[in-house]
């Protein structure tokens, strides 16, 4: 089997298994942060769990860019920085600024973490730079990359700005959860997962391909039901929560 036979049927399994995670989500909430359990094996420290299972995603394209032949195509390494500008940032700061938790990351959802990365970095990073054409330099004013760009960016920041507010709300010492205000917070109760969606979204329809797309997918499968699971966690926890908050999109969702 030569290997566009394996990506395509590969692709294929990944986009419908994004679907049956998303409706499995919504019934089990995955055991890490404020929804951790016990009965899911050996735990370990959640910034390492964070920093092992996402440098696939962090490493994979750069390995496949650098193998190409694409080098000097400029819509190829605005790609290649759109997509590092995230995983920089979810890989090496997000684990050094996290504050401490009295929550520990279950070794299975790291491994399960790190499969996906390592899936996504392939499928993603394996289209851009070797098997789709290439997009060369006028895809740059395609308003589907302009509109798609547009979304990444103000996803990006969205989500930055709300890790930035939930890390806010403790002191060193503090362990216990509390209600986060300002930004997107004003509207929804997990402008982060919002932000991400958006951004993964924005990103299908900048490179207009099916991996990016499928990444949009399973971004809203693991984010969307852990959305409206954290919504419910904050309505039973405090009793001032904001009525008016919706759980993931404002004023709709």
């Amino acid at each position: 089997m030569n290997e566009a036979i394996f990506y395509h049927w590969f692709l294929l399994v990944w986009t419908t298994l994004a679907v049956v995670i998303c409706i499995s989500l919504f019934f089990v909430n995955a055991p890490y942060g404020r929804h951790s359990r016990r009965g899911w094996g050996h735990n370990i420290d959640p910034k390492w769990g964070w920093f092992i299972m996402e440098t696939p995603a962090l490493l994979f394209p750069i390995l496949f860019f650098l193998s190409s032949s694409r080098s000097q195509d400029i819509t190829a390494i605005l790609f290649l920085l759109m997509w590092e500008i995230h995983y920089v940032q979810r890989t090496i700061v997000f684990p050094l600024v996290m504050k401490k938790s009295p929550s520990r990351m279950p070794l299975l959802v790291m491994f399960m973490a790190l499969f996906f990365n390592m899936s996504n970095g392939y499928l993603n990073g394996r289209f851009l730079f070797s098997l789709s054409e290439p997009y060369g330099s006028q895809w740059l004013s395609n308003p589907r990359f302009i509109i798609g760009a547009t979304f990444f960016i103000s996803g990006y920041i969205i989500n930055i700005h709300s890790d930035s507010i939930l890390r806010g709300l403790r002191k060193k010492s503090e362990t216990d959860y509390k209600i986060p205000h300002g930004g997107f917070f004003r509207f929804i109760s997990s402008p982060n997962y919002f932000g991400e969606i958006l951004e993964w979204t924005g990103w299908a329809i900048a490179t207009w391909s099916l991996p990016g797309t499928a990444f949009a997918l399973w971004t809203v499968a693991n984010l969307a039901p852990r959305a409206f699971a954290n919504h419910r966690w904050y309505l039973k926890k405090f009793s001032e929560y904001p009525s008016q908050r919706k759980a993931l999109i404002p004023y709709i969702l």
